[in-house]
């Protein structure tokens, strides 16, 4: 249905996005993710034919947005990250005096007015109360049954809940592309389970390390209560082989927690990773609050403060050459 291939998009000496190339099949839900400044809205912008490109092709169902933009357009219902709507207009003329929820839902039905083929929706749910995120994210399903979709959210849940496949974005490039299961699997296919054991935590720790599954085990005694906290890494779960070398060796385990990596998790460490051969500096991938890494990010791609400074230097040129 869409085929991006080697986009680019500079702004004077700073490259937004970096020839990058991926396709979009038909009837499929994609998830379009990355930390803020990193490319996802321009790109958008650059599919629906709403931002040149520097270079690089796009086409739209066998059209070429640049060369046949009409006929390219056509397939595209576009939700950007703030709807275009009318603001000089009444609600029953089109929309005037709307909270910010229900202007957002007024330009979701925009986008899918004309039941368009490919419908992008640049974070559909921001500004929506929670009773409305769920009704959207339930009409993307439904979007998803009869339409190719692109969803860009900072809500990542929301994507692995909603999205059959996940692109991740970072300086510019495509640092992931897959399901949110291979990528999981790619990245951090390790289990992480959590026992707290009443008893001897190191006699725990050696009946544990015997297993041939366990490639760590980490010992929290801080509680002072007479129990410990054993972290143990592993390919896979083995609660019930641990549960077994707890009793053969006489150790009371209360509690078992599993977890797995989450996409938040893969997230972090891939733009993470990219943000480091940018500029030598990284965060920690173990937090999953992730707004130190945003705070990092802004710095180092204030995509409008860029943009404003290349504006600035194109007109300062101009002007230049006037006087001459």
């Amino acid at each position: 249905m869409i085929e991006v291939r080697n986009l680019t998009r500079k702004y004077g000496d700073y490259t937004a996005v970096n020839s990058i190339s991926f396709t979009i099949e038909d009837g499929r839900i994609y998830g379009f993710l990355g930390p803020n400044g990193a490319g996802k809205s321009t790109t958008m912008n650059i599919i629906t034919g709403c931002l040149a490109a520097t270079s690089g092709t796009v086409t739209v169902n066998g059209s070429d947005i640049f060369d046949e933009p009409i006929k390219a357009k056509k397939c595209i219902g576009y939700l950007p990250e703030i709807p275009p709507l009318y603001p000089d207009m009444t609600p029953l003329e089109y929309i005037k005096k709307l909270s910010k929820g229900y202007k957002q839902r007024v330009g979701i039905a925009q986008a899918i007015l004309g039941d368009p083929q490919v419908v992008i929706l640049d974070e559909p749910t921001v500004g929506l109360d929670p009773k409305q995120i769920v009704e959207i994210r339930n009409l993307i399903r439904e979007l998803g049954e009869k339409h190719t979709v692109i969803l860009s959210s900072h809500i990542l849940p929301e994507v692995s809940e909603v999205c059959d496949e996940i692109i991740i974005i970072s300086n510019g490039e495509i640092v992931a592309s897959d399901t949110a299961e291979n990528l999981i699997s790619q990245f951090n296919p390790s289990t992480i389970t959590d026992v707290v054991i009443k008893g001897d935590a190191d006699a725990a720790a050696n009946a544990v390390a015997e297993l041939d599954e366990v490639k760590e085990v980490e010992i929290d005694d801080s509680a002072n209560d007479g129990t410990a906290k054993l972290v143990i890494t592993s390919d896979d779960d083995i609660r019930e082989k641990l549960a077994e070398a707890f009793v053969k060796n006489g150790i009371l385990a209360i509690s078992m927690n599993l977890s797995k990596a989450s996409l938040e998790d893969i997230f972090l460490e891939v733009t993470s990773e990219n943000l480091h051969m940018l500029t030598g500096k990284t965060g920690s991938q173990n937090s999953i609050a992730s707004s130190a890494k945003y705070e990092e990010t802004e710095t180092v791609d204030n995509v409008d403060e860029i943009q404003k400074d290349a504006v600035n230097e194109l007109y300062e040129e101009t002007s230049e050459e006037g006087d001459e």
